[in-house]
């Protein structure tokens, strides 16, 4: 199987950048499975019900989220009415949306897409490690799904590489979100889950990780409040990664950096 993943889409640039971008990645790369981290694409905080309706039709299959999830209030009311729209799974119980998305292929293979937050200086949720071993109960690779698939939306690396060799060869692959920076650890981890710290942002990188730069820049330079941040407007590169799966085991075959537009160096995999 072969997973597209894209990266924090960081406002309108990012957005915009996704909608140009997307539908050739598909073309070239013909993924099984297109992924969105979608949780800041609204002005830089939440996501709105037309905006997960642009990204279908852009081409995504399922869209994760993280920690701003919540941002724009208006999708609490419709975030159980769209089960491709996940929110991390170690929410509190009853809290709306789900964290797990089952997605079947055309031609009847399954992937286990699973939306997971971190703790180390976020939030402080359930225990994302005693959720996932919860569930893996229920899921084996290469049996109840052809691959699964965990967005760990996450701080820091340490935890982020935790989680990852901790469910190395029981899950495809463990892709980092949340700090809108692409990682260079790109890699096929020993029991063949693929890793990367993070797949980093859509977004415009002339910023501070996506934000117009002169309101964080003078916020540090003079410890004092600034206006709200906005995310910077200019063109926006395209970041996250293809990985390939083997179907019969689940495990990863092949793993490689997205990077198209903007100012970032392009990365584009040979199909």
């Amino acid at each position: 199987m072969r997973i597209l993943f894209i990266g924090d889409v960081m406002g309108r640039s990012g957005r915009d950048a996704v909608s140009k971008h997307l539908p050739g990645l598909k073309k070239n790369l013909k993924p099984d499975v297109v992924i969105v981290n979608g949780e800041n694409a609204a002005k830089g905080a939440g996501i709105t019900d037309d905006i997960c309706k642009q990204f279908y039709k852009d081409g995504a299959d399922c869209i994760t989220t993280g920690n701003h999830v919540w941002d724009q209030r208006d999708i609490i009311a419709y975030i159980d009415k769209d089960p491709r729209l996940l929110r991390p799974l170690n929410y509190p119980k009853g809290t709306p949306g789900n964290g797990v998305y089952m997605h079947e292929l055309a031609d009847g293979r399954k992937i286990l897409i699973v939306n997971v937050m971190g703790r180390l200086f976020m939030d402080t949720l359930d225990d994302p490690f005693a959720l996932v071993e919860e569930l893996l109960k229920g899921h084996v690779l290469g049996r109840t799904a052809s691959a699964i698939f965990v967005d760990l939306h996450a701080e820091a690396t340490s935890e982020k590489m935790s989680f990852a060799h901790n469910f190395d060869g029981r899950v495809s692959a463990v892709i980092g979100t949340h700090t809108h920076a692409p990682t260079a650890d790109v890699q096929i981890l020993p029991g063949g889950t693929a890793y990367q710290s993070d797949a980093g942002m859509c977004g415009d990188y002339d910023s501070v990780i996506g934000v117009r730069k002169d309101i964080p820049v003078l916020r540090f330079v003079r410890k004092m409040p600034t206006e709200r941040f906005t995310p910077a407007e200019g063109e926006a590169t395209v970041c996250g990664v293809m990985i390939d799966t083997d179907d019969a085991t689940g495990k990863a075959t092949r793993i490689d950096m997205v990077r198209v537009g903007g100012r970032l160096k392009q990365a584009v995999p040979e199909s």
